[in-house]
């Protein structure tokens, strides 16, 4: 029966077979913790122990699903079945189900979800007559929920001065009255939200000590998956239930905590020791994913936070390549190298899309990089967000430009007649949908012709409605004059709607003008990239260029992509391949969190997350410069890339593997590297980046000094920024306007306007 011992390593082993008294598994990155903890349950079971008293809590129902399947492969699927095994939210909410008497509800209580919360928050908020430009629902909603992943109640909020203060700082002064009156509308409408679920199990366990014995005696093994990531209210109902018999086992990594943002609290696993005086530790140090290369730079890094369990990971893989590191000099360029790089990665070890991933720190950079593998005709999908072109800001803003181009844009009259809120409510809304479909005519008609159309409109809405007319009128006469970019980035300014998100900096709204900042920034480059006969590059050839990008293959099946995501969201995969981007000071380690000591060290251990989810290669860029708010910042390389030990690593730049990297002083980076990449263990090995070096060189030339128009003839071969390489076919004298035709490489025959193609003679 316990045969799947042998498939383990010694400390593996003792981990699972040393099951009485408090437990705490430290698994290093790629460790096997899942096989750990599944085969520790598994021997529970061989070892007599019933079923029904394990409880096993995970994180997510895929977590659990995949560890009952492996038990039950191990042991049978009846004992597999009637373990109690599930997330913290699902095993808690069977136990409301069953004692829900005691806390005033009945055992068919709701579950509100997200937005049926925020619902009821917007009601409250505007029966109490609150503005709710200063009260947004959305904003409440995440305060109440902060507070009760931190097990303050609404009795308790009032009095909570810390808090009271915070909120007269926000200008929200009656957020306390506000939770009050939320709670009290799920208890008439016998209804829990997501976090009342732990806050309530922690009421009736904190206010009826005989359940809570029950349970104590009814859990004789409680086990915890990824323990570094529990909050206050789950770490307290663990302590709790596990008081009595003290037989529990946490499986997690120190190095590995991520989430303080949702409220996780690293102390728990840090302070484990304190809370059980009698604890064994088991320290799963080998790592089975990636290379000894990979494995010994994330040690480097992390060893570097002070608030850490001391662990010395290590592989017995092969050594592997150097990881590779590149500065190129504006983000648009680590866009077109990173997908270069990828290109020949792929072609030269014969590897599928999906064996590669890109990492970032942000949603809102993943625009260039969708860019950049679009043009190569490279698959990719998005995972832990939305498509940048999907995201609610970025798709208000353009529903703006398609009712400029065509007001009969009824989807896109809909999305922003009241946003930014300008009092056109869903009643106005529903009336001017009703003459629309009588009379067979766009909402735009309707609303234009509202005084003879929809009389039931009061003169107070009518005249919104008008404003709201004027405001898009005054844009549209710019159509013809002002290119995309400016047009749509002097209409996002009059909206108010940057205003408005800057008014109040949650983490919600900083996103949501970054996804904004880099939507303008793809709009210039596209005015830059694109010429027409006028020179003018409209609106309507944005617009119409993005709906091609947008809608392309939504519903195939194929699951070969590169994987984008931020790197929150890659915790807890594997790739062959990794590109960590975006590696510059204020964008990673993040501008909100470099004076603070313990969000410094929060932001390492994501950087340790990010460089261990690479099996094989991994590649670390950062960009010289970006575009910010329409003008080019100046960066500098992350702090977390000096601290990887510079023997594992390898640095490009442009196209040259070299020692230095810009605004790097530090001694430390002295030695210079050979010519020729050589592996961790300095045996030389293929390189691997002459494709890399020859996207550089293409992409510079592209960005060049361009050639004088009057120089330009047929039959010489030229450089276009956005078409590539080309043979110039024939000219058509005009004066100023003459048109070049040239057919190029990729792209076909392209006729250009000469003096706007920015044309580069290749010579040689």
């Amino acid at each position: 029966m316990t045969d799947f011992l042998h498939e383990l390593n010694d400390t593996q082993r003792e981990a699972v077979v040393n099951y009485n008294g408090p437990s705490l598994i430290i698994a290093g990155a790629g460790s096997g913790k899942t096989r750990v903890l599944t085969y520790r349950i598994a021997y529970l079971l061989t070892q007599g122990i019933t079923p029904g008293s394990i409880l096993a809590l995970t994180f997510t129902n895929k977590a659990a699903k995949e560890m009952k399947e492996r038990i039950a492969k191990l042991v049978g699927e009846e004992q597999a079945r009637r373990l109690w095994m599930g997330t913290f939210h699902s095993v808690f909410a069977r136990i409301l189900r069953s004692e829900a008497a005691a806390i005033g509800f009945t055992s068919n209580f709701s579950i509100y979800d997200a937005q049926d919360s925020k619902n009821v928050v917007r009601q409250i908020i505007k029966d109490m007559h609150l503005d709710d430009s200063i009260y947004k629902a959305n904003d409440v909603y995440n305060r109440i929920s902060s507070a009760k992943n931190n097990l303050v109640t609404a009795a308790a909020y009032g009095t909570h001065s810390e808090l009271t203060l915070q909120d007269s700082a926000a200008r929200r002064p009656l957020t306390g009255q506000i939770y009050k009156s939320y709670q009290q509308r799920c208890t008439k409408a016998d209804a829990m939200d997501f976090d009342d679920i732990l806050v309530n199990t922690n009421i009736l366990f904190r206010d009826h000590p005989e359940i809570l014995d029950k349970y104590q005696r009814f859990y004789r093994y409680i086990l915890v998956d990824e323990y570094q990531d529990t909050n206050s209210a789950q770490y307290m109902i663990v302590k709790k239930l596990a008081q009595q018999r003290c037989n529990i086992c946490v499986v997690g990594d120190d190095a590995q905590s991520i989430y303080a943002f949702r409220g996780a609290r690293i102390e728990n696993i840090l302070n484990f020791r304190n809370d059980y005086p009698n604890y064994r530790m088991f320290k799963l140090e080998q790592n089975y994913r990636s290379t000894q290369t990979i494995v010994n730079a994330a040690n480097t890094l992390i060893a570097k936070n002070q608030y850490r369990i001391k662990k010395e990971v290590f592989s017995e893989n092969q050594n592997g390549d150097l990881i590779r590191v590149f500065n190129v000099s504006t983000d648009q360029e680590e866009g077109y190298v990173v997908a270069a790089s990828i290109t020949e990665m792929k072609y030269q070890h014969q590897l599928e899309h999906k064996n590669f991933a890109i990492l970032y720190r942000t949603n809102a950079q993943s625009r260039i990089f969708e860019e950049a593998l679009r043009k190569r005709n490279l698959p990719y999908r998005i995972f832990g967000g939305l498509s940048f072109y999907e995201r609610k800001e970025v798709k208000d803003i353009l529903a703006y430009g398609r009712l400029l181009i065509n007001p009969k844009d009824d989807e896109a009259f809909r999305r922003i007649i009241n946003f930014p809120a300008r009092g056109i409510g869903n009643t106005t809304l529903s009336r001017l949908e009703a003459v629309a479909n009588a009379r067979n005519l766009s909402l735009w008609e309707v609303a234009v012709q509202a005084p003879q159309l929809a009389p039931d409109i009061s003169p107070a809405t009518r005249t919104k409605l008008w404003k709201f007319i004027n405001f898009m009128q005054s844009f549209a006469k710019d159509c013809t004059i002002l290119d995309a970019y400016e047009l749509l980035h002097r209409m996002v300014i009059a909206t108010g709607i940057i205003s408005s998100l800057q008014a109040e900096k949650t983490p919600e709204n900083i996103s949501r003008l970054q996804n904004i900042d880099e939507l303008l920034n793809g709009i210039r480059e596209f005015v830059t990239e694109n010429t027409t006969d006028n020179g003018l590059v409209g609106l309507d050839q944005y617009l119409a260029n993005v709906a091609l990008l947008t809608n392309a293959d939504q519903a195939e099946e194929d699951n070969d992509k590169i994987s984008m995501m931020t790197i929150h969201a890659s915790k807890g995969l594997e790739f062959e391949v990794v590109y960590i981007v975006g590696l510059e000071e204020n964008l990673f380690p993040s501008q909100m969190a470099i004076n603070s000591m313990q969000d410094i060290e929060e932001e390492r251990r994501l950087f340790y997350v990010a460089l261990t989810r690479a099996k094989r290669n991994l590649f670390l860029s950062s960009a010289g410069s970006r575009f910010r708010w329409g003008s080019m910042s100046v960066s500098s390389p992350s702090r977390f890339i000096k601290e990887i030990d510079v023997q594992y690593l390898e640095f490009s730049v442009n196209g040259n593997v070299q020692c230095i990297i810009p605004n790097y002083s530090n001694p430390v980076f002295a030695p210079s590297f050979s010519m020729k990449p050589k592996s961790a263990a300095g045996n030389p090995v293929t390189p691997n980046f002459k494709p890399l070096d020859k996207a550089r060189t293409e992409f510079t030339a592209s960005t060049q000094q361009a050639t004088n128009p009057d120089d330009i003839r047929p039959g010489m071969t030229v450089d276009h920024q956005r078409f590539g390489r080309g043979k110039v076919l024939s000219l058509e004298d005009d004066g100023p306007n003459t048109k070049v035709m040239i057919h190029f490489n990729e792209a076909g025959q392209k006729q250009l306007l000469l003096k706007f193609a920015k044309l580069v003679r290749v010579t040689g």
